[in-house]
């Protein structure tokens, strides 16, 4: 199997999805994308994110490639957890503290910095609309993260996404207790549950 055979079985196996990451990490030269661009057997759609024709483009996948460093969070890991039925108009990530996050506003990014230690609790892999797997936020952190934010997410999607929550066979209430105690959520937690519940 010639180099861009092996470039175009891993974007297969990838669900049609292929980094200039992926690629050095097997020790392939990143130069033979644009070969593969050139000859229309893959297609760029964002810097280092490249598809196969045929695919439909991920914007979740294209902004975490891109954002390595960026957890999806708030109204957007509401929305790839079902507890909300609003579609988000702008994607919602959260980065570490040092995180230089000129680009990702210049995407329209709505960004929220945490602290360094907090940035990776609760971070999951779950699968985008369209069956890519990218990084987000438990539905536990994102409760109490929308709970403790301060530009406010509106109470009708707050109520909404805890009634969601609720009737979830997934949901870990003990989780979700001890997330609200390490992110002073407590009061405000217990106050949805004990109106749901």
């Amino acid at each position: 199997m010639n180099v861009s055979e092996q470039i175009i079985q891993l974007a297969k196996e990838n669900n049609g999805i292929i980094t200039a990451a992926d690629i050095s990490e097997k020790g392939i030269l990143r130069g033979n994308l644009k070969n593969l661009v050139d000859s229309g057997r893959l297609k760029k759609t964002a810097r280092g994110v490249y598809i196969l024709p045929e695919i439909w483009e991920d914007e979740f996948v294209n902004l975490q490639a891109r954002f390595k460093k960026g957890i999806f969070s708030n109204e957007t890991a509401l929305f790839l957890w079902d507890l909300t039925d609003r579609t988000p108009n702008r994607y919602d990530m959260t980065f570490p503290e040092t995180y230089n996050l000129e680009n990702a506003k210049k995407e329209g990014i709505n960004c929220s910095i945490v602290r360094r230690e907090w940035h990776a609790e609760g971070k999951v892999k779950l699968k985008s609309p369209c069956g890519n797997f990218i990084t987000a936020y438990s539905m536990e952190r994102t409760l109490c993260d929308i709970l403790r934010k301060r530009n406010k997410v509106d109470t009708g999607v707050v109520t909404e996404a805890f009634k969601r929550y609720i009737y979830r066979n997934d949901k870990n209430i003990p989780l979700l207790s001890e997330y609200s105690k390490r992110f002073r959520t407590e009061e405000k937690v217990r106050r949805y549950l004990d109106v749901l519940m």
